[in-house]
């Protein structure tokens, strides 16, 4: 055993550099593995750490072949929550998260905070459990209640109490709300935020059947009641008195209905104003192989580096057999070393791991990568590297005591024609992966990219983007006035919802000329088409004295138009169609262009004088200096509001924001298939020291004979290029469909670029071209003689 082990070190110091990258590889290997493993669980289990959380259903409008839609009236959950005893509960939630301003007094002092807030009924304590540190189950049954997570009652109050104190906030989201409650923070992947619950107005849309803006959940006896409970309702509520005598559930002009069990809402895509957190079970399954993969490279890495070494092991191997030692205590012994490897490289992980959270990486992933968080992937991982261990030194350990000692005297076995098969074949397996991965890499850049700068119908360059509160909002014009005195600014306009933010946008259903309607509707001042660069095809834009109408106004997208067969001028119920508009691309490259408008409410706003916007555009001219345009912006703010914690922004971070999940997992896959990439070229580096080694002879007869260092040098590329040309046209497919197939998530999408092919092996082969060429430079540069005679 020592005399393995003394050998074993001493090729170990006559490749170094191989060695290290070959055990730097390995643990690379498994703190991917790990990180991977880590989000892939933190999505597969998201929502499942709640009470019965399969029991828990979300009920949602399915529009037949026109998709679905996740908001419900209050009305409609009220009497479904009351129709069936194996309903245990049923609460309503807001489908938007607000932000609101809010006070804390203490000790005299007055602390500003912004936090998240989210409205929603009292039944939501029956419907999900919250683990109470202070208050009650019922702690949401009066108006005007509020319960806060733990963190943020410890940020607020520090250890003082919670319960009985008061939010004060100066604007109409939450005004003087009592704190009734403080619950056990939730997990991370929970659709349940750790946020301020405010118990909804009870009078709020009570019976307004017109009102669609609300997620229902409900709580069952059992799961498996689920059809039950669906049949029952339908077939006792009276829907057609409700909806129409054409209503027929699950018609072509109607609606089913469906209930998704909490844990598969965050894998329910493509559906209507759902704003809960997403994740694509295919997207997982691709960062899952992605994994494996990289764990199988390493693994190959590992195979090949142990069975390159057999030629300058086997004297000494098959000296311990002459001297008496069993093929089993010599294999054991081989197999020890090999985990013995594996095993340093895992540790050597577990440091690469510690300082994962102190660097950029970090971001990409959702999951709380800390070691208590994740003790159970942690040790996983080490058994998978017993096991890798294990399985690279299984054939290397039975190979190298597999020749009689008396045929060891005759020659060199690491150039034997069904070795270097075997490696061929193992390094080929590297690179159909990489290619694989290259190209699926190469497309997610392409689209994410696509999203980001593809035309959208309307101007946000040079454009800062400012969040509203109700004292801007009332002294509108001034503010304007004072953003124009920097000189930069060419002009200023305002709407409720940010462009090219969300999903979806706010929905209306409307009557015209006899029939309901339904589009999104975004609206604007009368300025905003005009700033943003929107170009209206038909009728007339938006004009100043439209603000101090009695009725509203339409502006039109050309979908609306010919879906709805509207005219100009015409009404609806009472505001009138004033022109129409290009399809823009309003919302989110996930969702197709639907009906939308642009609309100015004129003198009042649901009925109250003056309008209430929650963004501002500052449309800067070409040239300006932004960076000082921001700082004025903030000065601006300061002296209208010093207290309110404005947010202030580039457009281009808006976007960045809408397709934050799409790049963060792009940002991923990209970031773990180039470390399958270094890995494999890791392997092909190891494989060239070792076969530079064997062929010093032949080299050396070649340059006696008249060989140049190119023809030396062009023999080794050659046989790398002939490999990578066959792994080329196995992996190349496989990548096209995977990357078509993941394209499908998306409405708008990169053109499949041909070019994107022959780019990747482009790459690849460069890469092995310039490793396998800086390798074997300087045995082909050597004294031909020295390396006859050390032969």
């Amino acid at each position: 055993m020592k005399t393995i082990l003394r050998n074993f070190f001493s090729v170990l110091r006559r490749f170094k550099a191989a060695s290290v990258l070959n055990v730097l590889g390995l643990s690379i290997a498994f703190v991917a593995f790990m990180l991977i493993m880590m989000q892939v669980n933190y999505d597969y289990t998201f929502d499942c750490s709640h009470r019965n959380a399969d029991a828990i259903f979300r009920v949602d409008i399915v529009h037949g072949s026109k998709g679905s839609q996740a908001i419900i009236c209050r009305p409609f959950a009220r009497a479904f929550t009351e129709s069936s005893p194996h309903i245990k509960g049923g609460c309503l939630l807001s489908a938007w998260v607000g932000s609101p301003f809010f006070y804390v007094e203490q000790n005299g002092q007055r602390t500003g905070y912004r936090e998240n807030a989210w409205e929603v009924t009292p039944g939501l304590l029956d419907v999900i459990h919250f683990d109470m540190l202070e208050g009650t189950a019922q702690a949401l049954d009066e108006p005007g209640s509020v319960i806060l997570p733990e963190s943020m009652a410890k940020k607020i109050f520090g250890n003082e109490t919670a319960v009985g104190k008061q939010l004060i906030a100066p604007n109409v989201e939450m005004n003087a709300q009592i704190i009734k409650g403080v619950y056990k923070d939730f997990p991370r992947n929970s659709a349940l935020q750790n946020v301020i619950y405010v118990a909804m107005n009870p009078k709020e849309n009570y019976d307004n059947w017109g009102n669609w803006n609300y997620f229902f959940f409900v709580r069952l006896d059992d799961p498996a009641n689920r059809e039950n409970v669906l049949d029952n309702f339908k077939s006792n509520f009276n829907a057609k008195e409700v909806f129409g005598n054409e209503f027929e559930w699950g018609g072509e002009e109607s609606f089913d209905l469906r209930l998704t069990s909490l844990p598969d809402v965050h894998f329910l895509n493509n559906v209507d104003f759902d704003s809960m957190p997403k994740a694509s079970r295919q997207t997982l399954l691709v960062l899952f192989s992605i994994a494996f993969v990289i764990i199988i490279i390493a693994g190959i890495n590992f195979t090949n580096f142990s069975t390159a070494l057999t030629p300058m092991r086997i004297k000494s191997i098959n000296t311990q057999k002459v001297l008496g030692s069993s093929d089993r205590m010599l294999r054991g012994s081989l197999l020890v070393e090999a985990v013995g490897v594996s095993t340093f490289a895992y540790l050597l992980s577990l440091l690469f791991l510690y300082v994962v959270p102190k660097t950029p990486v970090a971001s990409l992933v959702d999951a709380d990568i800390s070691f208590g968080a994740q003790s159970m992937i942690i040790a996983g991982t080490a058994v998978i590297a017993v096991i890798v261990g294990v399985l690279a030194g299984l054939y290397p350990s039975y190979y190298v005591t597999s020749f009689p000692p008396a045929l060891v005297l005759k020659g060199s076995f690491g150039l034997s024609l069904a070795g270097r098969r075997m490696r061929s074949v193992l390094v080929g397996i590297q690179f159909v992966a990489s290619f694989i991965l290259i190209i699926g890499s190469l497309f997610m850049y392409l689209q994410n990219r696509y999203m980001q700068n593809a035309p959208l119908g309307y101007d946000k360059e040079e454009m800062i983007i400012v969040h509203l509160n109700n004292k801007i909002n009332k002294d509108r014009d001034a503010f304007t006035n004072q953003l124009k005195s920097f000189s930069g600014v060419e002009d200023v306009t305002y709407s409720q919802f940010l462009l090219s933010s969300q999903d979806q946008y706010m929905g209306w259903g409307r009557d015209y000329n006899g029939k309901n309607i339904n589009f999104q509707c975004l609206p604007v001042s009368s300025s905003f088409l005009k700033v943003m660069g929107i170009e209206v095809k038909e009728g007339r834009d938006f004009r100043p004295e439209d603000d101090q109408k009695e009725t509203g106004c339409y502006i039109f997208n050309e979908k609306a138009k010919a879906q709805l067969e509207l005219k100009l001028n015409e009404q609806i119920d009472g505001d009138e169609i004033i022109g129409f508009i290009p399809d823009i691309k309003f919302a989110s490259f996930r969702q197709e262009v639907t009906p939308m408008a642009f609309y100015l409410w004129g003198k009042y706003q649901w009925g109250q004088e003056g309008n209430y916007y929650n963004a501002a555009y500052v449309k800067f001219k070409a040239g300006s200096d932004l960076r000082a345009g921001m700082e004025h912006v903030r000065e601006s703010l300061k002296k209208f509001d010093s207290e309110y914690p404005f947010v202030v922004r580039f457009y281009d971070e808006v976007l960045q924001h809408t397709y934050e999940k799409e790049l963060k997992i792009g940002s991923l896959i990209t970031l773990f298939s180039l470390v399958a990439i270094f890995i494999s070229i890791v392997g092909v580096f190891g494989l060239v020291v070792f076969e530079s080694e064997y062929k010093r002879k032949e080299i050396a007869v070649r340059k006696v004979l008249g060989s140049t260092t190119g023809e030396v040098l062009y023999m080794f590329n050659v046989s790398y290029f002939w490999i990578l040309l066959i792994c080329f046209v196995l992996g190349a497919p496989v990548a096209w469909y995977g990357v078509h197939r993941w394209l499908e998530n998306f409405a708008y999408r990169t053109p499949m670029y041909w070019w994107v092919l022959p780019l990747a092996f482009l790459a690849i082969g460069m890469i092995t071209f310039l490793t396998v060429t800086y390798q074997n430079w300087h045995v082909a540069n050597e004294n031909p003689v020295k390396n006859i005679k050390s032969e």
